[in-house]
């Protein structure tokens, strides 16, 4: 039996114990829904949640990149490796059921978006096409590709152009209007969250912290 301050060793777990583990602790997490092109210019598109936002300057983000079972890279990633571009959108509550329809296991060639009758309009610095429905479409070219693995690479894409719905940001001070935008979260299963429940905490200099520190010592004496 395991001692409760041992934690849990992943390296003595199986992948899909330790792959249950971790996505049900890191949670939640932003929703990628990436669209490329195949060699025959159909748009695929595919949910990704082992994603994230990594650099300002350059503006990077990555991907986490799984591929099938037999070792082969799934339509993405070779469409990724081939042409260097694509796009991400955030997926927020009205966009939830088309990304989840894009994650069928449709065979390889066939287009998500034309199955699903997701609209796209043209990109601006790729040549692949964004999603109309998004509300945020990140146009991103291929930064560096890591292979850590057969089944698993890291995509450290740069984000060249954001596009967003009207009436979601204040291009004045690049604010997001959070109550227009409804992101949601996955979690782990079938499990996604929304993000309508939020609250600030201020961060404090150094001495503001000190001084509060100090108020609060002579309150409790």
């Amino acid at each position: 039996m395991r001692m409760a301050d041992e934690g849990i060793s992943l390296r003595e777990l199986d992948p899909r114990d330790r792959y249950k583990l971790l996505c049900g602790v890191i949670v939640p997490r932003p929703i990628a829904l990436v669209t490329t092109l195949d060699e025959n210019g159909a748009v695929n598109a595919a949910p990704f949640s082992f994603f994230n936002v990594f650099s300002e300057s350059p503006a990077l983000i990555v991907l986490g990149l799984q591929h099938k079972p037999d070792h082969s890279p799934k339509d993405t990633t070779r469409n990724i490796h081939r042409d260097g571009e694509f796009v991400v959108h955030m997926v927020d509550e009205a966009l939830s059921g088309a990304m989840n329809d894009c994650a069928v296991d449709f065979p390889s060639g066939d287009s998500e978006v034309a199955a699903t009758g997701l609209a796209t309009l043209p990109s601006v610095d790729v040549k692949v096409p964004r999603l109309a429905a998004a509300p945020f479409a990140l146009e991103c070219r291929r930064h560096v590709v890591m292979t850590f693995s057969p089944d698993r690479e890291l995509l450290v894409g740069e984000v060249l152009r954001v596009h967003a719905r009207e009436g979601l940001v204040d291009e004045a001070n690049m604010y997001v209007d959070l109550d227009a935008y409804r992101p949601i979260g996955r979690m782990f299963g079938n499990l996604y969250t929304t993000q309508r429940d939020t609250f600030a905490l201020a961060r404090e200099s150094h001495a503001q912290w000190l001084a509060r520190q100090h108020a609060k010592e002579l309150k409790d004496a």
